[in-house]
Parts: structure tokens; C-alpha cells; sequence
């Protein structure tokens, strides 16, 4: 029997077919690539053109309110979309000193303040606890947060109303922060148990073996480290009680109290009965600016906190 250690000779026809055969596996190859550049080059300019799309629809109005409230009513009228002619600082002062805007404005960084610091410092002590430590009833109370998330705040403002008419809280501001404080817990609950459950374990494990008790654990070294989820749930509990209207109006009827939403409504129907359109754009400006100026400077602190969950 013999054996030999020379491979068989192929046809001649197998390679002459498979030459053609891989130059076509490689003109393919090569087409798809265009195909999937083309594609991908359509699909950026689509999602380009509707983000410019949706910052024209944005920027637009705010830019003709703050165009408007330098007018005079007669410009308003006659040439609305062009720009102000000169500088007329008349509506502003009207807004803030006639309609009572500087009043209501204080109000408002009273209740916002006071609500924005009650909030995020008890959420964040709620948050902590779900999130860290495990004891009975420690799911049960975390969706008791979330459910509240879903509750309807129109069903509670007649039994909210006779609550703190009981208490004695009706018309008082120290009464409309607790209420704002109430709010807001359940979405911050919810927003920060979720980021602590992201910070690493090890340094909070490192601080109580160096002796250091679970407060000031929290304080000293979790509650740093959460600073942008603390900053971003800030920012959203802010553009929400800062636009607040319907509590403060079954809640707060007397007029020295309003807040700035209901100041500003006030100040639609009394400058629309007068034709002070100017001073009516000059008080929306001024309610407008804080939250503009508040989510300019923290946007990075925003962002950050929305994505340090997902990066970590």
C-alpha cells in the first residue's frame, strides 16, 4: 500500500471557481459599507435638523417675551416682531412695584427655600435608610413613596384644605411649606434611593470602623459623595414648586401672601382689563428668570446626576 505526502492536486476548474468567489465576498464587503455611511449620515441630519427644530420652538417665545416687556403697548401692536427701538424700562417698574411682583416674589423664595431644604434634606435621609439598610417593611415603604408619585394631588386638596384649617396652617407660609415639602418627597425618595444604591459601600464601611457613628457617616461622607444627585433632584423639585399654582390657590387666599404664580395670574387679568400688555410681559419675565438663571448655572450638576447612575 502506498502512501504519499503530496496533496492531491485540485481541478483546475475548483480554483478558478473559488477566485471568483472571493473576489465577490469582497466587492460585497465593500459595498455595504457605503450603504450603512449613507444611512447613518441621514439619520444624524434628521436628528440634527429636529433638535434645531425644537430649540426655535423653545427659544422663540421666551425670546418675543423679553422682547416685549422693553416695548411700549403701541409698539406691542404695531411692530410685534421687531425688535424695541429703544430700551423701555417703564413696564418693569409698573410689574414690580404697582402689581405687587416684589412682594410676591419674596413669598416665593421664602417658600421655595425653605420647602427646597426641607426636601432634599429629609429625602436624602429617607433615601439613604431604603437604600442601605435592610430591616422588615423596607420594600413596603419604598413603594408607599412611589405609589405616591402616582396619586392624583386634585383628590387631596379638600381634605388637604380642612386638614390645615385644623392645624391652623391655612394662609401662612410656614403651612404652604410643609405642604410643598410633602409634595415633593416621593419623587426625591425615589430619585435618590436609587443613586445611593450606586456609591460604593466600601467608604461608608471604612468610616464606622474608624469609629465614626451612621449620622455622621451620612453627613460626612455619603452625603458629599451624592452631591449631583442631590444638585438634580434640586433642580427638578425647584422648576416644580417655584411653578406651583394650584396648592397655593386653595391654600393660600390671602392676598399679602401670594406667591409669585399667583401674582402673576392676578396680574394677566388686571393689566388685560387695562391694555398694560408691556407690564403684563415684564412680570412674566420676572417670574421667568430665576428658573432660567438656576438651570444655566447647574445644567452640568443636572446631567451629571441624571447619568452618574447609569456610568458607575
Amino acid at each position: 500500500m502506498k502512501t504519499t505526502d503530496t496533496p492531491p492536486s485540485r481541478p483546475s476548474g475548483a480554483d478558478t471557481a473559488a477566485v471568483p468567489a472571493q473576489r465577490s465576498g469582497s466587492v460585497s464587503k465593500g459595498s455595504s459599507a457605503p450603504a450603512k455611511s449613507s444611512e447613518g449620515h441621514v439619520l444624524n441630519v434628521f436628528s440634527h435638523g429636529m433638535l434645531i427644530l425644537w430649540a426655535i420652538m423653545v427659544v422663540l417665545p421666551l425670546f418675543w417675551a423679553v422682547m416685549s416687556s422693553f416695548k411700549t403697548d403701541s409698539d406691542i401692536f404695531n411692530t410685534p416682531w421687531s425688535l424695541p427701538s429703544s430700551l423701555n424700562f417703564d413696564s418693569w417698574g409698573r410689574a414690580w412695584s404697582q402689581a405687587h411682583m416684589s412682594e410676591y416674589f419674596l413669598n416665593t423664595i421664602l417658600v421655595v427655600g425653605g420647602s427646597l431644604v426641607g426636601t432634599l434634606v429629609l429625602g436624602s435621609m429617607a433615601a439613604y435608610v431604603l437604600a442601605r439598610f435592610e430591616f422588615p417593611g423596607n420594600r413596603f415603604i419604598y413603594f408607599l413613596f412611589v405609589g405616591g408619585m402616582s396619586f392624583p394631588i386634585m383628590l387631596a386638596l379638600v381634605p388637604l384644605f380642612y386638614v390645615m384649617d385644623n392645624m391652623g396652617l391655612l394662609n401662612t407660609i410656614h403651612g404652604l411649606i410643609a405642604v410643598y415639602i410633602a409634595y415633593s418627597l416621593p419623587f426625591t425618595v425615589f430619585f435618590l434611593t436609587s443613586f445611593f444604591r450606586t456609591l460604593p459601600t466600601s467608604v461608608a464601611e471604612a468610616a464606622i470602623i474608624d469609629g465614626a457613628s451612621h449620622t455622621r457617616t451620612f453627613f460626612q461622607v455619603m452625603l458629599p459623595m451624592a452631591k449631583p444627585g442631590l444638585i438634580s433632584v434640586g433642580i427638578f423639585n425647584f422648576l416644580g414648586q417655584w411653578n406651583q399654582y394650584m396648592l397655593p390657590t386653595v391654600l393660600n387666599t390671602d392676598p399679602e401672601k401670594r406667591v409669585l404664580a399667583q401674582g402673576l395670574v392676578e396680574l394677566a387679568a388686571s393689566q388685560g382689563y387695562k391694555g398694560d400688555y408691556s407690564g403684563l410681559f415684564a412680570g412674566l419675565v420676572i417670574a421667568m428668570l430665576p428658573v432660567l438663571a438656576a438651570y444655566i448655572i447647574f445644567q452640568r450638576q443636572v446631567v451629571s446626576g441624571l447619568t452618574a447612575g447609569a456610568l458607575k
